[in-house]
């Protein structure tokens, strides 16, 4: 099964990328994902049910612990032939 997490960290800093941000981008970015997409207002990964979920856990982890207070996510699985 394939997966498609989007996913938002706050609270939000206009001037400088938070903490919370700069950790969850590095969390992505280094987990065996494929079709990442990180920016400004949100963050978008795709990959392999086991790879996501993992990925997941690190990040909700971690960011909360950079200071985090709000985390909002959307998983959907990705059907054959969607991208």
């Amino acid at each position: 099964m394939r997966l498609r997490v989007e996913f938002t960290t706050e609270p939000f800093d206009l001037d400088e990328a938070p903490a919370h941000a700069v950790v969850a981008r590095e969390v992505i970015e280094a987990a065996d994902l494929d079709a990442v997409d990180v920016g400004p207002f949100g963050n978008t990964a795709e990959g392999g049910a086991d790879a996501v979920l993992s990925a997941l856990g690190d990040v909700l982890r971690r960011t909360l612990g950079a200071g985090a207070t709000r985390i909002s996510l959307q998983v959907n699985v990705v059907e054959e032939g969607e991208r």
